[in-house]
């Protein structure tokens, strides 16, 4: 089996920077194949990945030598993950893939050639990065690894695989009634409380946006504004995503199966009066 891990890096401003282009030659990488992708498929070519990825290395990486100070596994990467937004495309599974913005979803993908990453300790060595420490221990072996910025601060993600161990189950059924008032209320009588982490903060994030309402687009006071509130905002992502792992984690080790209501809990959130109370 596999697991996730998606954990905070503790960076200087030279690392910084460095993931910055890095994530940068990914987004430009990413959106010229996407260019080149249309035009050709308006002139009447079939594209794919793997054509894009032959032109890109053999005609145009070589005009521009900044390119060589940085992976070159980010760029295959990029490619690799414009075929799969086009693949999922095709099969009807998501809109088509659009052109990516700076400062928005930045992120890249590495590897080891083949190699086996290990991540032991606070301190670990990626390829072409060099040190880079987290703010927890890590002890694992994988394949590939990605690095994304989100509000501000740079995260790292990668999978692996693991031995499970079964733990011995209180219950052999549960069945779990979901809701917007509470989290979930189980038929064994435990009831989990929604955390209402937007209801929280909602005094405060309507400040900062107040107070961001004149700030000129780009400038450096607008980009310190917008940097606030996106970490807000995260906070309280962070808030409803550790209430569903708790929730979660509980009823993985405790039951040994979960019956859910069917019950359309996205529709309801989409009702702005219910989602302000989960």
């Amino acid at each position: 089996m596999y697991k996730s891990i998606h954990t905070k890096l503790k960076l200087n401003n030279k690392q910084k920077t460095l993931l910055a282009q890095h994530a940068g030659y990914s987004r430009w990488c990413y959106n010229w194949g996407l260019s080149l992708w249309n035009a050709a498929y308006i002139d009447g070519y079939k594209p794919n990945a793997r054509k894009l990825r032959e032109v890109f290395t053999n005609h145009t990486k070589p005009l521009y030598p900044w390119m060589k100070n940085l992976s070159s596994r980010v760029y295959q990467y990029a490619f690799m993950n414009l075929g799969e937004a086009f693949k999922r495309f095709f099969q009807g599974l998501s809109k088509y893939p659009r052109f990516k913005k700076k400062g928005k979803s930045d992120s890249f993908t590495i590897d080891n050639c083949g190699k086996t990453i290990e991540l032991n300790g606070w301190s670990h060595k990626l390829p072409f990065i060099g040190m880079i420490r987290t703010y927890e221990p890590i002890e694992v072996s994988t394949k590939k690894i990605t690095i994304s910025r989100q509000a501000g601060s740079w995260y790292l993600s990668c999978s692996y695989e693991f031995d499970p161990d079964t733990t011995p189950k209180k219950t052999d059924v549960v069945g779990v009634d979901l809701g917007v008032k509470t989290l979930a209320t189980l038929s064994d009588g435990k009831v989990f409380e929604s955390v209402r982490a937007y209801q929280k903060f909602e005094a405060k994030l309507s400040r900062l946006q107040y107070l961001n309402r004149h700030k000129d687009l780009g400038s450096a006071n607008g980009r310190a504004a917008q940097r606030k509130i996106a970490r807000l905002h995260r906070k309280v992502a962070n808030i409803r995503q550790d209430a569903l792992h708790k929730l979660t984690t509980y009823l993985a080790k405790n039951h040994g199966s979960v019956v859910i209501e069917d019950l359309n809990v996205s529709g309801m959130l989409a009702n702005h009066k219910l989602a302000k109370i989960s």
